[in-house]
């Protein structure tokens, strides 16, 4: 590692720019010489069992000073990695998601962008992060799809939705109302019998969502005063009936103007205690209505962001998983999390069923305390045929078995699982059925709450 005078300005081995070299076979800066040999334990890939390197999304700069501080005090991690590793073996790939977009990961490997070279892995987008970092969530979208809302401002609106939706997981419950469609999205989900969500305002966060949002469309004029009354019962009534995530509850408003008031609805619904959040999502360049927005999210708890272009849309969602994330980072809860199963070929370049453990980082200064900065979520992927092991087949006798299920009533693992990739971290089984009792019940296992 070649360090320089500040921990401001260093270099470290960035995983994309690890040996090469410019026309002058100089090795260009951040790509130092980084020895790489194949490794039986990590499915015969070159990696680096020393160090580990850092990979960051295309849209991050490698040189921001908040990434170079981050990583920085993260190098602390890499012996920590290295004597996890030599105490058991069996570990595979550890890493530390910061909060700013890095990705340290141990062991160090040589990370390839796609065809287009862009890098789209971010490690805040994943599973493991998300669920490390949040408590489980009930959220009512409300989306505005009146007239003003053609062309690109709805093109921005639709990729806000489901760049919401990927930040979902197993535990949080969802709703998506376009502001004047009604009944709301889910009783229309496809591939599923429309009486299992008859009796359902909330319902388990399922890929289809993202299907129906495809088919929005702008008209009409929207009235947001009823649709957010529509959301603040939804929300009350799965509070009241102790459904749902029994945790945080939001509304994520996503529009290009607010002219009504709506001074009376918080004060009917949700002033003073402000139990549901309201995150605002401001669509284009107009900023006339900036104002009125930001004191909606300014008001009952949330966050304001305005959303001028589609490149602008990941960062600025990704900004209401930390303030969710604060009242567990003051109270310095690390709850650990073991996710859902999943394939991921991001990482091991195979594909794999496994199973992450994480748990969140948080500031430890006594000066941020109160702010609840979360720096990030340290994890480690566990393969569940390593779980497997640990019931071997000659002691469950001959006609014996293993299985593994979470709380929700997912199948981790067993003899007959199945699965059909689709998607790095989406896939089906043939335990399809299960899985809509899990939806159609609308009942789970309560997380710990902040």
């Amino acid at each position: 590692m070649c360090w320089k005078n500040s921990h401001h300005d260093f270099d470290y081995y960035n995983a994309v720019l690890i040996n090469e070299k410019d026309e002058k076979d100089n090795y260009v800066e951040l790509g130092d010489e980084f020895i790489l040999e194949p490794n039986e334990h990590f499915n015969n890939l070159l990696v680096n069992t020393t160090y580990s390197d850092i990979q960051l999304p295309t849209n991050v700069y490698n040189k921001d000073p908040d990434i170079l501080n981050g990583v920085y005090m993260s190098e602390a991690l890499n012996p920590v990695f290295v004597d996890n590793f030599e105490r058991d073996p069996t570990l595979t790939w550890q890493y530390f998601g910061s909060s700013t977009g890095f990705f340290r990961l141990y062991p160090g490997i040589k990370w390839t962008p796609d065809e287009n070279g862009v890098l789209s892995f971010d490690c805040r987008n994943r599973g493991w992060y998300i669920q490390a970092a949040t408590s489980p969530k009930d959220i009512v979208i409300l989306v505005d799809i009146s007239g003003s809302m053609k062309g690109l401002l709805l093109t921005i609106a639709k990729h806000t939705i489901v760049t919401i939706l990927d930040t979902l997981g197993e535990n949080d419950f969802v709703n998506v109302i376009a502001v004047n469609v009604w009944p709301s999205l889910h009783y229309s989900l496809p591939h599923a019998p429309i009486w299992c969500y008859e009796n359902i305002i909330l319902v388990l966060f399922d890929q289809h969502f993202k299907q129906l949002v495809d088919e929005l469309q702008a008209k009409g004029v929207g009235t947001v005063n009823k649709a957010l009354t529509e959301a603040f019962r939804i929300l009350r009534e799965f509070r009241d009936a102790g459904q749902g995530g029994l945790c945080n509850q939001a509304i994520m408003l996503i529009t290009d103007g607010a002219m009504e008031d709506y001074k009376y609805v918080f004060e009917k619904f949700n002033w003073p205690d402000r139990k549901v959040r309201v995150f605002t999502y401001l669509i284009g360049r107009e900023v006339s209505f900036a104002s009125n927005v930001k004191w909606i999210a300014c008001n009952n708890k949330g966050y304001y962001t305005q959303i001028s272009t589609l490149a602008d849309v990941q960062e600025n969602v990704m900004e209401y998983l930390h303030v969710l994330s604060r009242p567990m980072v003051i109270n310095h809860d690390h709850d650990i999390i073991w996710t859902e199963a999943y394939m991921d070929s991001a990482v091991t370049q195979s594909l794999l069923l496994m199973t992450t453990v994480a748990m969140p980082v948080f500031s430890k200064k006594n000066e941020t305390r109160s702010h609840g900065i979360l720096l990030g979520v340290v994890g480690s992927d566990v393969p569940l045929r390593e779980l497997l092991k640990l019931a071997p087949r000659y002691k469950l006798g001959v006609h014996g078995y293993a299985f593994l299920n979470t709380n929700n009533g997912y199948i981790l693992s067993h003899p007959d699982l199945r699965p059909l990739v689709s998607h790095p971290e989406v896939w089906m089984t043939d335990f399809d059925c299960l899985a809509m009792f899990v939806y159609c019940s609308c009942t789970h296992s309560q997380d710990s709450c902040s």
